[in-house]
């Protein structure tokens, strides 16, 4: 298993994580400030994100043999997750979630 090196560009430090099993560390991604209209949102009044870049990836959950499950997701990816999934963590004064990889609903590709 190698850990995954969180170099975020928003911070000048880096802190080696991985996630464990099935888990996948998760960095949603901004909401846009405006609306069509002009308006801009303040922070009370956003909702939260449920589209996320993929960090870093465990290495994946064992199957009653032993063997391990590939994981379905890799870094970098995009994924849909729902609104409260995970938990939420701070590292590197950056905001995080950590969810399963049971909880991402999608990969969204561009």
């Amino acid at each position: 298993m190698a850990t995954t090196q969180v170099n975020d560009k928003k911070t000048a430090t880096s802190t080696k994580f991985l996630p464990l099993s099935n888990r996948v560390l998760l960095r949603r991604l901004e909401q846009d400030e405006k609306l069509k209209g002009g308006i801009i949102l303040p922070d009370t009044a956003k909702k939260k994100q449920e589209q996320a870049q993929v960090i870093a990836v465990g290495p994946g959950k064992k199957d009653k043999e032993g063997k391990t499950i590939p994981m379905p997701v890799k870094v970098g990816d995009t994924v849909l997750i729902d609104k409260y999934s995970g938990q939420d963590v701070s590292l590197d004064d950056t905001d995080y979630v950590i969810v399963r990889a049971d909880d991402i609903i999608a990969i969204i590709e561009k």
